[in-house]
């Protein structure tokens, strides 16, 4: 069982998680992070890490947000691993617990 990034990380992206993974797992996009699957060794040490609460055991993702299960695995094949914590989105804070952002992805 991996940890998946879900919705609330749109356009936030805080990467605090990166700091603590110890195996590198996960991914960056232009405004949402994601965990490889394959990579991932379950250690639980992103989830309190993260200030958005966007990271989720597989088998606890709310139900609304399952289909970001597959869009990690997708978008780990193609984006580049981030191993280093940057500053989140400028407006990241204005972006935190909004709901619908899904639309908002950009791969």
């Amino acid at each position: 069982m991996a940890y998946v990034v879900t919705e609330n990380c749109i356009k936030c992206k805080y990467t605090d998680c990166v700091d603590v993974c110890p195996v590198d797992c996960f991914h960056e996009g232009p405004n949402f992070l994601v965990i490889d699957p394959d990579e991932c060794i379950d250690c639980t040490l992103c989830v309190p890490e993260c200030p958005a609460e966007a990271i989720f055991a597989e088998d606890d993702v709310p139900a609304a947000q399952r289909s970001f299960i597959a869009l990690n695995a997708e978008l780990s094949r193609t984006w580049p691993s981030i191993t280093e914590r940057k500053d989140a989105l400028p407006d990241a804070e204005a972006w935190d617990k909004k709901p619908d952002k899904a639309k908002l992805l950009e791969r």
